[in-house]
């Protein structure tokens, strides 16, 4: 099966570039527009993460189009589809928030849910509070609002892994020899518990990492080498004592084993009365690839509980959902139970 595919040709969406900044990116729209007015829906904007990681491995999520509206995908340039330049100065939110605000005007995205997962959950909260038009829902998916709560988190998983595996990585990580096999080897020991607990990944989780492999420039300048190794520009980035300014509904998704822990998500909670969070048991990072039935449900009745004015917006609570983030955070979330994991389960 082609790795180079734009996107998965089942899905029969339509493609097409958008200029930003001199250079193109990349979208792909499965659904029609004009069932989309008749339903009355509102279209779902997809923000990919990694950063650099391409839209590939959130492909699944085109199964909401089956809800009456649009599923858009982007790729954010810097990967995938859209350009490459060799550019790392112009990898940054400052960028990224320009590119989605020109991709909406572009494709004339007036009132669209949005929805950003890991990364692109990180951008969706720094756009949020930028108070932009027309945003009707928000879902924040596996996303720390602290790049230092998640280095601290992703860092006592890490020291949970077999002690040869924790020895490999600090080696490697001493030498910056971050290409090597070895070193990947125990990376991938890490991902099989917290990134995919499906094991293999399916297809379009495995295509966005060769990709990210094939050029993984936006990513190693923002990110670091992975995912609990964070070097880069983004390791000291918070968007905590902003979220007060973000109005519109706003769901939250995590994986009981996911990179983004409890705890980090309660703070997210914490400052957002009107959100809901949902905890999918038996997933790490990608809940969306590894229980899709399951988050596929739970994202489309929110969605439409939002385009009937049925979720909560700022200022709509009386006190604050959830409270503080001290005690058990597991009690601020609804959990959606044990879903079917969509292939073998790897090492808890």
């Amino acid at each position: 099966m082609s790795t180079d595919w734009t996107i998965d040709p089942a899905l029969g969406a339509r493609e097409g570039y958008v200029d930003v900044d001199g250079l193109r990116t990349w979208y792909g729209i499965v659904g029609d527009e004009a069932s989309e007015r008749a339903s009355g829906r509102s279209p779902l904007l997809l923000l990919h993460g990694g950063p650099g990681a391409c839209h590939d491995y959130l492909e699944s999520m085109a199964a909401l189009a089956a809800t009456g509206r649009r599923v858009i995908f982007y790729d954010q340039q810097g990967c995938g589809n859209s350009d490459q330049p060799d550019d790392p100065a112009r990898w940054s939110i400052d960028f990224y928030l320009r590119e989605l605000a020109t991709v909406r005007r572009a494709l004339g995205l007036e009132r669209c849910h949005i929805l950003g997962q890991s990364w692109g959950g990180m951008l969706l909260m720094e756009y949020l509070v930028t108070r932009p038009d027309g945003v009707v829902s928000a879902t924040i998916a596996s996303s720390p609002a602290s790049m230092p709560m998640w280095i601290a988190a992703t860092g006592r998983q890490r020291a949970a892994l077999p002690s040869e595996v924790v020895a490999t990585l600090e080696r490697h990580e001493a030498a910056g020899t971050w290409d090597d096999p070895g070193y990947e080897a125990a990376v991938g020991v890490f991902y099989d518990r917290h990134l995919c607990r499906v094991v293999p990944n399916p297809e379009y989780v495995t295509r966005s990492f060769a990709k990210l492999a094939r050029n993984p420039q936006v990513y190693r300048t923002m990110n670091g080498p992975t995912e609990f190794h964070v070097v880069g520009t983004l390791k000291g980035w918070e968007v905590l004592a902003r979220l007060g300014a973000i109005e519109e509904p706003v769901l939250l998704t995590s994986g009981r084993h996911d990179e983004a822990t409890p705890d980090q998500m309660a703070e997210i909670m914490a400052r957002l009365p009107q959100a809901e969070w949902v905890l999918f048991e038996s997933s790490g990072h990608l809940a969306h690839a590894e229980e899709p039935d399951r988050y596929m449900a739970v994202v489309g009745d929110f969605l439409a509980r939002a385009e009937a004015g049925r979720a909560a917006r700022g200022g709509d609570a009386a006190i604050l959902v959830g409270g503080s983030a001290a005690g058990d955070p597991i009690m601020l979330a609804r959990s959606a139970g044990m879903g079917r994991l969509t292939g073998r389960m790897g090492e808890a």
